[in-house]
Order: C-alpha cells, then structure tokens, then sequence
C-alpha cells in the first residue's frame, strides 16, 4: 500500500486547536491501556469468549485457548486490572465476565471490521 503525503505543508489551525483541546491526555493514555491489553493473542481470545458467554470460570476460559490455567489466570489479572473484565465468587468458584456492554461493542466492532476486511480483499 502507498502511503499518500500532502504536496505542500498546509496547517488549518482552527481545526487543529479544536481536535487538541479534545484531547484528555489521561482518558487517551487509559484508553490506549485497553487496546494494548487486547493487544495479545490469548486475551483477545478470552475477551471475545467472554463476549459470547455472560460468565466462564477460569478452567473454562483455559480450554477454550488451550492455555494452562497458570497462564490464563495470569492473563485475566491483566485484563481485570484494565477494567475490562470482572470476577464473582460462588463458593470455590470464580466466575469472569465482561466488565459493561461497552467491552463487547468493542470487540464485536473490531470483529465486524475485521470480517469485512477479510470480505474485501476476497
């Protein structure tokens, strides 16, 4: 793929000063941190099992991505301290779920893209 360039350096600085005074640096930094939480493989992996079940317990979520439960538990940490995903205790049981509806519209959004994408190049 090419990559297009301007011809001529041109800056339209009132459009320019609205977008960066948008720009929380701190909900960009937050918002970053979740993208590169789902940045590998095996917590996608979960997140998008979690979006298709309300709740799996860590032996489940193991199966599912042909993980050890050492390693799956170490990535639902990662994913629980972003905020993505939450944990209930029923007994000895821990059951892990999306944190809101808003984790699952992002990761279905970034499955529709991808399958369209996929769709595209076909």
């Amino acid at each position: 793929m090419e990559i297009k360039t301007c011809d001529i350096e041109s800056v339209d600085a009132d459009k320019v000063s609205r977008v960066k005074e948008s720009m929380d640096a701190d909900a960009v930094g937050k918002v970053a941190a979740i993208f590169k939480a789902l940045g590998e493989v095996n917590r996608t992996r979960i997140v998008k099992a979690l979006s298709l079940e309300e709740s799996l317990c860590v032996c489940d979520i193991a199966t599912i991505i042909d993980a050890t439960i050492a390693t799956t538990s170490h990535h639902l940490r990662s994913l629980h301290g972003q905020g993505i995903i939450k944990s209930r205790k029923e007994g000895k049981m821990v059951y892990y779920s999306l944190d809101d509806d808003h984790i699952r519209q992002i990761v279905s959004m970034a499955f529709l893209h991808q399958e369209e994408l996929t769709d595209h190049d076909e």
